[in-house]
């Protein structure tokens, strides 16, 4: 298993051991040593599983209190998986990261506390699969405009497509008027 730093601090890309022959695959999800080790010392209280149809964008999510953080990976069609940094006394405060994750690499993102999350789905459809650190509670929920200038997140939409959103996520707060950590 190879644990990936990216250029955001914490922000890591799981690589797992993918054991194949012709019965189909294996794979190690969780290794509590092996995430450890790799710099994911985190326990994980809540597993989520969300379907989403192509062009579905899901975010920018985040909570305030209770701070989640979460190991996503895909396990059917893939996604653009993207966190921005929202820790104020950060060097790479409101930057952001995106990563490709598919149901055939199995790959994972690691977007710890202190970040929020949202994805962009690539194919027909995705199923999302993410374990969490902490439960979830709306009354903490904050979600962080998707397509905020300042923050820049370079989607990777077609021309003239414009994506699905929630009118929660629609009705998200820029970086600057957001509650950030």
């Amino acid at each position: 298993m190879k644990f990936i730093q990216t250029p955001l601090p914490d922000v890591i890309i799981v690589e797992p051991d993918v054991f194949k022959d012709d019965r189909g695959f294996f794979l190690e999800t969780w290794h509590l040593q092996k995430f450890t080790d790799g710099g994911i010392p985190h326990t994980f209280v809540q597993d989520n599983l969300s379907r989403s149809s192509k062009y579905a964008l899901r975010g920018l999510h985040y909570q305030i209190q209770q701070q989640q953080g979460k190991l996503v990976r895909v396990v059917s069609g893939s996604i653009f998986d993207v966190v921005v940094d929202l820790r104020k006394g950060s060097n790479t405060f409101g930057k952001w990261y995106g990563h490709h994750l598919n149901s055939e690499e199995l790959n994972a993102l690691w977007c710890p506390p202190g970040f929020a999350h949202g994805f962009l789905v690539t194919s027909d459809t995705a199923d999302v699969y993410y374990k969490c650190t902490d439960f979830y509670a709306s009354e903490h929920e904050r979600t962080l405009m998707w397509d905020d200038s300042i923050v820049g997140i370079e989607w990777p939409l077609e021309p003239d497509i414009e994506p699905i959103v929630s009118e929660k996520d629609r009705n998200g707060m820029s970086l600057q008027e957001a509650e950030v950590f």
